[in-house]
């Protein structure tokens, strides 16, 4: 199954709402992603801008939006903890603001996760390791 490339009105509106957050930009499904200590807390995905929350967070917003559902970037096959608000839920500036502002403190609560090394990398260390 092809992905739809990211809605680029999305990616503009969650890059500026992260423009004060202290975090690092990488690329994930095609479009930015954003991360803390390695912990990725939100991006976009085709329609929507998905993100990282607690239980707790998630629940509130479930019962606030109808329109708001678990990210699947496969179908069945959810992420565990990141939900993916649609496009109506994002174009309110002040609502996608609280919802990162949760997302981003819930994730930065989180241990720093290494960053993985590739497979490459890895296979060309073990190469040389030989040679020692």
């Amino acid at each position: 199954m092809a992905w739809k490339k990211a809605n680029p009105d999305l990616i503009t509106i969650l890059e500026k709402s992260l423009s004060d957050f202290q975090c690092d930009r990488k690329f994930m499904f095609g479009s930015p992603t954003f991360f803390v200590r390695n912990n990725m807390f939100a991006g976009v995905h085709q329609d929507t801008i998905i993100m990282r929350l607690s239980e707790k967070d998630r629940e509130e917003l479930f019962k606030l939006y109808d329109e708001v559902s678990l990210f699947e970037p496969m179908e069945g096959r959810p992420m565990k903890e990141y939900v993916a608000l649609p496009e109506e839920i994002c174009i309110q500036a002040e609502i996608l603001r609280e919802w990162l502002g949760r997302s981003f403190t819930y994730v930065s609560s989180l241990p720093p996760k290494e960053p993985r090394r590739t497979g490459k990398r890895k296979k060309i260390v073990e190469y040389y390791a030989g040679y020692l």
